[in-house]
Formats: C-alpha cells, sequence, structure tokens
C-alpha cells in the first residue's frame, strides 16, 4: 500500500513537472512570436521611412531642382515659362499615374505593358476585410505599395520634364501638355515595365531578350528616353529664332547653379532608394552617387580648363549633373573607385557632346537635355556592363556581371539600349507629327520675340520698377 502511494506521488510529481515545463514552452513561444512580430513592424517601419523621404527627395529634383537648373539656363523672358512646365507636370503626370500610369507600368508580369491590376488604384490603396474585422495593406515586397506607387510617381513626373530642356523658349504650353501626357503613356510606361515590371528588358526575367539588363535606377527608363527623345524634339521644332546671331547666353547662373546643387541632393532619393529598402546596398548605392556626381564635376571642369583656360561656374554644374546621369543605371552594381571613373569619363563625354558635337551638326537642344541625358544615359548603361559586380548586388546567384570580373551581361546592355534609341526616336516622332498636324508645335514667331513668360502665361517673371 505504501509502495503504491508513493508511486502514485512520484506520477503526479512528474505529471505536474511536465505541465509546468509544456506552458513555460508555450509562453516562451508566444514571446518568441511577439519579439518576432515587433522586430518586423519595426523593420517595415525604418524601410517604409526611409522610402518616403526618398519620395520627397525625387519630387524636390523636379521643383525647385530642375526648375532652377533650367530656369536660369533660359533667356530673362522665359523664366516663368519653363517654371510653369516643371510646375504643372508635377500636377499633371501625378493624376494621370494615379489614374492607370501606375497600372501599365507595374500591372502583372506580362513581356510588354502592365495590365488593369492598379487601375485607378485598385491594389494599391487599403480595403477594408469585414471578414477579419481590420484593414488590409497591399504591399510591394517589404514597403507598403502605396510607398513603392508614390516612389515610382516621381520618376514619371521628372522624365517628360527633362525633355523640356530641349524645346525651351519655342514649344506651345499646350502642345507640351499634350506631348507629356501622350509620351508618358506611350513611351515611359512601356518602358518602365520593360525593365523594372518583369518585361522584355527585366534582368533575368523570362521574358527578357538576350537575359535582359542592368539598370538600378532608370538609365534606360528615364535618361536614355528623355534624352533621345529631347533629340528628336530639338531637331523637329527647329532652332529658335535668332540662334546663332542673337544673345542666347542664360540669364541666371546662379539659379542654375543652386538648381544643380538641389539635384545633387535629391538625386540620393533617386539612385539610394531605388534599392526599395533601407540596408547595406542602400547605403552602397548612396557613396557611388555622390562619388560620381563629385568626379563629374572635376572631370567637365578639368575639359574646360585645359580647353579654354579657365573653368566655368556652367560647366561645373553641368558635369555634376552629368556624373549623377552616368551612375544612375549603375547605382546598385558598381564600387565606388569604378565609380569615379564613370563620373570622370561622363563629364568628359559630355562636355564633348554639349559642345564639340553640338556645335558640328548645329542642332538646337536648347539646355542640353541630349548631350547631359541622353548621352550620359548611354555611356552610364555601357560602363555598367563593365564594372557591374556581384559583390555589391549578387543578382545572378554567384555569376559574374561585368567585364571586369569576367561576366556576360554586356549584350544584354547593349541591346537595351539599342531597343530604348529605337523605341524612343519612333514614338517620340510619330507623338510630334500627330500634335503638330492638330494643335501646332511652335509658337508663333512675334510669340517667341516676346517670350513665352507674357505670350503663353501673361505674367513676367521680373518687373523692375
Amino acid at each position: 500500500m505504501g509502495a503504491s502511494f508513493r508511486s502514485l506521488l512520484l506520477v503526479l510529481a512528474i505529471t505536474s513537472v511536465g505541465i509546468q515545463a509544456d506552458g513555460a514552452a508555450a509562453a516562451d513561444t508566444l514571446d518568441l512570436a511577439t519579439v518576432a512580430a515587433k522586430a518586423e513592424e519595426a523593420a517595415l517601419a525604418g524601410h517604409n521611412a526611409w522610402m518616403l523621404v526618398c519620395c520627397a527627395l525625387v519630387l524636390f529634383m523636379t521643383a525647385p531642382g530642375l526648375a532652377m537648373f533650367y530656369g536660369g539656363l533660359v533667356r530673362r523672358k522665359n523664366v516663368l515659362g519653363v517654371l510653369m512646365q516643371c510646375l504643372f507636370l508635377m500636377g499633371m503626370m501625378t493624376v494621370l499615374w494615379a489614374l492607370y500610369g501606375y497600372s501599365l507600368a507595374f500591372g502583372g508580369d506580362g513581356p510588354y505593358l502592365g495590365n488593369c491590376d492598379y487601375l485607378f488604384m485598385e491594389g494599391v490603396q487599403r480595403t477594408w476585410d469585414e471578414a477579419t474585422g481590420a484593414a488590409i495593406e497591399p504591399m510591394a515586397g517589404g514597403i507598403p505599395r502605396y510607398t513603392h506607387m508614390l516612389f515610382q510617381g516621381m520618376f514619371f513626373i521628372i522624365t517628360p520634364a527633362l525633355i523640356c530642356g530641349a524645346f525651351a523658349e519655342r514649344m506651345k504650353f499646350s502642345a507640351m501638355v499634350v506631348f507629356s501626357a501622350a509620351w508618358g503613356t506611350l513611351v515611359y510606361c512601356p518602358l518602365c515595365h520593360w525593365v523594372w515590371g518583369g518585361g522584355i528588358l527585366a534582368f533575368g526575367s523570362e521574358h527578357a531578350w538576350m537575359g535582359g539588363a542592368l539598370d538600378f535606377a532608370g538609365g534606360t527608363v528615364v535618361h536614355i528616353s528623355s534624352g533621345v527623345s529631347a533629340l528628336i524634339c530639338a531637331l523637329m521644332i527647329g532652332k529658335r529664332g535668332g540662334m546663332g546671331h542673337s544673345d542666347m547666353r542664360p540669364h541666371n547662373l546662379t539659379y542654375t547653379t543652386l538648381g544643380a546643387a538641389m539635384l545633387w541632393v535629391g538625386w540620393f532619393g533617386f539612385n539610394a532608394g531605388s534599392e526599395l529598402l533601407s540596408d547595406h546596398l542602400t547605403s552602397s548605392a548612396f557613396a557611388v552617387t555622390h562619388f560620381s556626381a563629385a568626379a563629374g564635376l572635376l572631370g567637365w571642369s578639368f575639359y574646360e580648363w585645359i580647353k579654354d583656360g579657365k573653368p566655368s561656374v556652367l560647366g561645373a554644374a553641368s558635369g555634376a549633373v552629368a556624373g549623377l546621369v552616368c551612375i544612375t543605371p549603375a547605382a546598385g552594381f558598381v564600387n565606388p573607385m569604378h565609380a569615379l571613373l564613370m563620373g570622370a569619363f561622363a563629364g568628359i563625354v559630355c562636355a564633348i557632346a554639349c559642345g564639340t558635337i553640338k556645335n558640328r551638326f548645329g542642332y538646337d537642344d536648347s539646355l542640353d537635355a541630349f548631350g547631359v541625358h541622353g548621352v550620359g544615359g548611354t555611356l552610364g548603361a555601357v560602363l555598367t556592363g563593365v564594372f557591374a559586380t556581384r559583390a555589391c548586388w549578387d543578382i545572378a546567384e554567384g555569376e559574374p556581371l561585368g567585364i571586369i570580373e569576367k561576366g556576360s551581361v554586356m549584350p544584354g546592355q547593349l541591346l537595351a539600349i539599342a531597343v530604348t534609341w529605337i523605341f524612343s526616336i519612333v514614338a517620340t516622332f510619330v507623338i510630334l507629327k500627330v500634335i503638330d498636324a492638330i494643335i501646332g508645335l511652335r509658337v508663333g514667331e512675334n510669340d517667341e520675340v516676346r517670350g513665352l513668360d507674357l505670350s503663353e502665361h501673361g505674367e513676367e517673371g521680373y518687373i523692375f520698377t
């Protein structure tokens, strides 16, 4: 009897210990789950905060950055016209992006164009789930889809604004509005989908031609497309009246210099933000962006110093922008020392394009949109194929990338460049032809002489009394 009682006590003791152990294990599991959830929330908050800052930085690039950069380069009678173009595009392109642009660029995973997944912000905005009694937040990777939509929308704003530099001082405002809307829809959205939406130029996509291309932040999508389209605009609309014998000097290089500095700051959001997270690659993209801008400034300045005997402020500002353009496709793929080389090359090559080449062929690319963005973007896409390394981003799962590490991405880079050039040329030509036939592209001769500030907007940038 005593032995049985002792056995019963032992069983009860063991059972009690087991229950306590199970309870402790359950509590530990609960605590770990809570900690993991809190950590995930903190990571989301950090990534999202950084990306919202990047959204603001990229918008800052259009105005005041690009607005001041371009505004200072035109004559006094056209400064408001340039500022209005940038400001108006901030409004119009945002509305188009919300209605259908984001869906055409990022909806679905087809080879050529997005679908209607995000039409009118469907699948982007938060919705209420009656079953769970909670809101549903659509996500795009590690950030809310809202944030991804906003960030990419800022690119949609600035890209047609860059083209405005080619036809400054002579295109009708109405023609600019129609052209920008059509170009954004028919050129930008397909290109964006091809490169970043899993289309025919997306690196590693099942639809990719020749394996696709490396384009971290818009070498093809933004700079080559806008620069090449700018050249077509300049050729089709013709030279400014008085070109070659009238005074065409920039009216306020102070604006231009400050605008360039603002672009430099905003470009950190443009390039480093394209990681879409805040991590080690973000730091790398931030660093190479800064290094390339610095080297571009020096490259252009020393080129002028040797060629003309003195470096100009305009050259220094333009060189910084050229370095920023060149590093854009490579920002997530190259190391800092190679970024210095890329920036220096861009400063020299773009200086030659904006001076010697433009003068030789005689086209009036008013503010050198092609010379900086078209040429600089093309150079950057090529050099990405040279200097890209898996040490920065192992995007090919251990396979080498650029020529420096005996990789094989260069054919894809060259194909993407060719496709972007051809598509941009043909589409821009057709759009301009249609607009010219319907409403005309260019202001009248008298209006051009008076200046677009008065003739198109009825206002003056400067009133001296």
